[in-house]
């Protein structure tokens, strides 16, 4: 019960964290254009440049904080659905765990590459504006070019939390949309769906964190309710 409240707490700050980065991107990199193929390299460059902290900063919330968080979450999920469908809750959780360290990587190549096109724009502003242009696309294939594997844990997660009517329905409905938003985001003609993703996430995490923080229903109690009485 108590590594519930823990997940459910760390759905809820992992929810903050998307508000932080999506308030972060549009007061500060929309207005800049910051990633926009239709600017010049070398002014995204000189961007990061001059906001090289924080860049830093929200690179450590969106990505690091929020992975280390995705476990927290993904274990404690796992334990609450694994009784009605143990196979499925497993192949979820595992696309979980993955999506977790995709995240991390994400966060790490970011800020690694920060400081070295930082180190590089005082020198070699080409060699700076290459390597950019270079973590923008292996960043975007981590960490949110599409959310493919976000989108099959969740829908999964929903999928196994009907079975077993350990997660309340609506919220089971909120995730299997928000999922189908991920997995969709793989075709390029529906790339946008990732907002979808990114926006309906933030609800999710704080309705399934005050699922897990309230709810006393746990995987063995489904357990035990389903399991028949031995004569």
């Amino acid at each position: 019960m108590v590594f519930q409240r823990i997940s459910g707490i760390s759905a809820i700050a992992a929810g903050v964290t998307y508000i932080i980065g999506f308030w972060v991107y549009f007061a500060v990199l929309g207005p800049a254009q910051y990633g926009s193929p239709e600017v010049p390299v070398t002014q995204h460059v000189r961007f990061l440049v001059d906001n090289q902290g924080l860049m830093n900063a929200w690179n450590l919330v969106i990505y690091v904080l929020n992975a280390a968080l995705m476990v927290f979450i993904v274990v404690g999920l796992h334990q609450r659905v694994k009784a009605g469908n143990e196979a499925l809750a497993q192949a979820a959780s595992a696309f979980g765990i993955i999506w977790a360290g995709l995240i991390l990587a994400a966060g790490m190549l970011e800020n690694i590459s920060l400081s070295q096109i930082v180190r590089l724009s005082g020198q070699d502003m080409e060699a700076a504006a290459t390597l950019w242009r270079s973590t923008t696309v292996v960043g975007a294939a981590l960490g949110g070019g599409n959310e493919i594997t976000g989108g099959l844990w969740i829908f999964l997660l929903s999928v196994v939390g009907f079975q077993t009517k350990s997660i309340p329905a609506p919220v089971n409905v909120a995730g299997a949309l928000v999922g189908g938003a991920g997995i969709v985001s793989t075709i390029p003609l529906l790339s946008g769906a990732t907002m979808i993703f990114g926006l309906g996430f933030i609800l999710w995490f704080f309705a399934i964190g005050l699922v897990l923080v309230f709810s006393k229903a746990l995987s063995g109690e489904v357990s035990a309710v389903r399991r028949p009485e031995s004569a």
